[in-house]
């Protein structure tokens, strides 16, 4: 594993480090190595510079999981902007929301994707908040320019404390509005450096990222691809049959990534049992969701690999917990790990006690990868209790040898007669019955058949 102080930091040390090894590759088989994406990230810098970005400008962005997405971000790193990724299922009433708290002065944007209108809901954004933001499109391509008129980068920190935030995350949470999140680069790769030691991520991997990469998770997993040198395989969107299909072809060795993808994988493989569908799959990541304790079990029986090894974490807090392929059965199928290096745990029971090993209470953090509070400061007086904890709103409790299950949220209990119930404890019973695996056709349609050569970027 390398080290950098912060991101750019980051690129160019695994540019001079492994500069011939493929960073990411896509669903039409596209690929950068990790020079050509330090390269590519430096051009779109001094593009994006011509545009009026410089140290500390904020930017908002909402592309698919694409390579210009993961371009995007280097070349704001390079520049040291404070970045907004914007979910791409938030509409303009969220987007709005965003941009006028953040003061974003450009806002990224595919322009027409998957049938919607993003150009046309931008405008709507920025002539409802007098001109601001402005917008850039790219469909795909980013703007590029001559990195001879680049400043020089901004210089790191001394100490991870020191750090500047540099990204804005939204949460929906359980407020009214979403909430911002800020983050630095040393809280992002905190998290990075714990993930790529518990999935044991390396230079020979490549993890499957269908999941959308504006959310915190598909940052972190950028940080620890630089870090470790492992790639990543990217698609715009899940799909329930083109994925696995890309997944295979590209030689998939973590598969992630919830519950909903596993099983995906899991109908998949039954449709051809006779053949491996990830013949070189070591793990599979999960989180997110919860998981019913079978389907580790039948994802590693079916499908090979160590089985699922699942992460818990929120956008304020990313990846407290994560198992490894060391733990047993039973804690993969029903825990979600143990609490990642630096993070400190505590579960406080309805009557504000510490809840003792195994007691139900809610899950209270302290870690390297915690947010720096929120956009609203407001917010953060009933975010963190009177010792600096955290509040998640999740409830769990931890057993014997650390491992923290996962029982539910404050908000999310069922009350029968005065009885609480677990609404997760449905789900997991739900699981269990005939073809609860099975994933329905209308999910998505069939999409064209994956073929023709790789081809390296663009």
């Amino acid at each position: 594993m390398i080290e950098g102080r912060n991101l750019w930091e980051l690129v160019e040390a695994r540019a001079a480090a492994t500069p011939d090894a493929r960073m990411a590759v896509d669903e039409h088989g596209r690929s950068l190595t990790f020079a050509q994406y330090r390269d590519e990230a430096t051009a779109a810098a001094a593009g994006f510079a011509m545009r009026g970005v410089h140290e500390g400008s904020v930017v908002a962005w909402q592309l698919p999981t694409r390579l210009e997405s993961l371009v995007l971000v280097g070349a704001l790193a390079r520049l040291g902007a404070v970045q907004n990724p914007i979910l791409p299922i938030y509409r303009e009433r969220e987007v709005r929301f965003c941009t006028a708290q953040t003061r974003a002065g450009l806002f990224v944007i595919p322009g027409l994707w998957r049938g919607f209108d993003f150009e046309a809901m931008a405008a709507a954004v920025r002539d409802a908040d007098d001109g601001r933001p402005q917008i850039e499109i790219c469909d795909p391509a980013l703007p590029s320019g001559d990195p001879v008129n680049l400043p020089a980068p901004a210089e790191p920190p001394t100490a991870p404390e020191d750090a500047p935030v540099r990204w804005y995350f939204y949460t929906s949470g359980t407020t009214a509005e979403p909430k911002g999140a800020r983050h630095t680069d040393a809280t992002i790769m905190a998290a990075a450096r714990g993930m790529i030691e518990r999935l044991d991520y390396g230079p020979a991997d490549a993890n499957g990222l269908a999941f959308p990469f504006t959310h915190i998770g598909g940052i972190t997993w950028l940080f620890a691809s630089l870090l470790s040198g492992g790639s990543n395989i990217l698609m715009e969107a899940f799909d329930p049959v083109h994925t696995p299909a890309v997944f295979r072809r590209e030689g998939v060795t973590l598969a992630g990534s919830g519950t909903s993808f596993h099983m995906a994988y899991l109908t998949a493989q039954r449709a051809d049992p006779n053949e491996a569908l990830f013949p070189e799959v070591k793990n599979f990541p999960g989180g997110g969701a919860p998981k019913p304790p079978q389907l580790h079990h039948d994802i590693k029986a079916e499908l090979g690999g160590a089985g699922i090894l699942s992460g818990y974490g929120l956008t304020e807090c990313p990846i407290l917990t994560m198992s490894s392929a060391a733990d047993g059965d039973e804690a993969l199928a029903n825990t979600e790990g143990k609490a990642m290096p630096g993070v400190e745990l505590k579960l406080v029971t309805f009557e504000g006690e510490r809840a003792g090993t195994g007691v139900e209470g809610e899950v209270r953090a302290k870690a390297p990868q915690l947010m720096k509070g929120y956009i609203d400061e407001s917010l953060d007086r009933e975010a963190f209790d009177e010792d600096g904890f955290f509040r998640t709103g999740d409830l769990g409790r931890l057993d014997d040898a650390g491992n923290l299950i996962i029982t539910g949220r404050l908000k999310d209990i069922i009350i029968r007669h005065g009885e609480n119930i677990s609404a997760k404890e449905v789900e997991d019973l739900l699981y269990t019955t005939p073809a609860s695996v099975t994933w329905p056709s209308s999910v998505c349609p069939t999409p064209e058949p994956v073929s023709g050569p790789a081809r390296s970027w663009p």
